[in-house]
């Protein structure tokens, strides 16, 4: 996850940082990707039941619960291994955790435990009733997903007036008091729309916004053609780049992120030391502070059944599940290889990514977009936009010269 208005606005200094120590159960909640101890934000995808089905979910949600899903006292004890443990941050998913009718007493238990909860969700389900059923609950954030504007959205989800719905979703809880952010999922089918995404966010006064790069996995995988090319993808950082500092300049409240692709920070930082070396500096200690691709290190997955996974896009591995064993306990074990190596990657990665002089603000980046095109964990990852001469030099070329 990458700040851009921290990073290039200096919203967030280093001096914000350290005033914390850096350590995970002090740190406030927006400061948490510069921790030093890693402990896991935690997904867990409560349900494979969700009432859409959007061409790039990856984890093969369907229309009913799956049989062996985990009850609510299940949940309830793995709540209560996350508190002991400290882990920051709980993030309910699904399929469509709305669907479950335990979210809002599992929620209310996690936050009285200690934990800060958050929900992902497509938005389409949460009516003015739901909203405040999520406010009292003590959920601190909803993130809402939208695939573009309305005709886009609603060919992506499969679902004609999903766009609307997932709208009043974001205005119901925002009328509640439950601050809420627009997830978006960039690829060929819907870059085209950032701009209109933009004008959205500021025309309902969203507070937050995330970017997600494609990530090649469950119905996902069926998408890598839908990938940016490299040219595409560097035009849409530029675009999101140029709109978070006109936000900035303008003096708009909203928070703008990239997420899934942690070239984003180096290419943030060449920007910065090609355009504003003094503020390059802190800016590349504070990703350094990032740490990079946190896969296995400082975000887990637990799927509706238990069984942990190094992220939610690596659903095809598991490490064990809380069944049989408590998360804590799965997670600090290094005895499998995967699981060993993602800890402690740099040695590991081949290629291009074995080669980057800016490993340590990007560690290698997804390790399962290396797998699913190379078949080989280490290798590098193809959604690096940059070019081995532009790491290598540190100076990035103009935009003639990317073709």
């Amino acid at each position: 996850m990458i700040g851009c208005t921290k990073l290039l606005c200096g919203t967030v200094r280093e001096s914000d940082v350290l005033r914390y120590g850096r350590d995970t159960e002090s740190l406030p909640a927006h400061l948490l990707q510069f921790a030093r101890d890693k402990k896991p934000i935690v997904v867990w995808n409560m349900s494979y039941q969700c009432n859409l089905k959007c061409v790039h979910c990856y984890i093969h949600a369907e229309a009913r619960r799956r049989e062996g899903e985990l009850a609510t006292a299940e949940a309830r004890t793995f709540i209560d291994d996350l508190a002991q443990y400290k882990a920051p941050v709980l993030l309910f998913s699904g399929g469509e955790p709305l669907m479950r009718d335990d979210l809002m007493e599992l929620g209310a238990y996690a936050v009285s435990r200690g934990l800060r909860t958050v929900i992902s969700t497509n938005g389409t389900l949460i009516t003015e009733e739901k909203a405040l059923a999520i406010k009292e609950a003590g959920f601190s954030y909803v993130g809402i997903s939208l695939d573009g504007l309305e005709e886009t959205n609603d060919r992506f989800r499969c679902h004609e007036g999903a766009f609307r719905r997932a709208l009043a979703g974001i205005r119901n809880c925002t009328n509640a008091g439950v601050k809420t952010g627009l997830r978006f999922t960039i690829n060929k089918r819907n870059h085209l729309d950032l701009p209109g995404v933009f004008e959205l966010i500021e025309r309902e006064e969203i507070p937050r916004v995330c970017f997600y790069h494609l990530v090649y996995a469950g119905r996902g995988t069926q998408m890598r053609e839908d990938a940016l090319t490299h040219e595409e993808e560097r035009a849409a950082v530029d675009l999101i780049f140029e709109k978070t500092r006109e936000f900035c300049r303008r003096g708009l409240p909203q928070e703008i992120l990239t997420v899934d692709n942690h070239t984003d920070g180096v290419y943030l930082y060449l920007t910065l030391k090609r355009d504003d070396p003094e503020r390059a500096d802190e800016v590349h200690r504070l990703l350094l502070y990032n740490g990079g691709n946190s896969t296995g290190i400082g975000i887990a997955d637990v799927d509706p059944l238990g069984n942990v996974h190094a992220d939610q896009f690596w659903q095809h591995h598991s490490f064990g599940n809380i069944r049989e064993r408590r998360f804590s306990d799965i997670w600090e074990d290094r005895s499998d290889p995967l699981m060993a190596g993602l800890k402690d990657r740099k040695a590991l990665l081949k290629g291009k990514c074995g080669r980057c002089p800016h490993v340590d603000i990007c560690n290698g980046n997804f390790r399962v977009r290396a797998e699913a095109v190379h078949g080989d964990v280490w290798a590098e990852d193809p959604a690096c936009y940059l070019d081995e001469s532009e790491l290598a030099s540190g100076v990035l070329k103009p935009p003639s010269a990317q073709r």
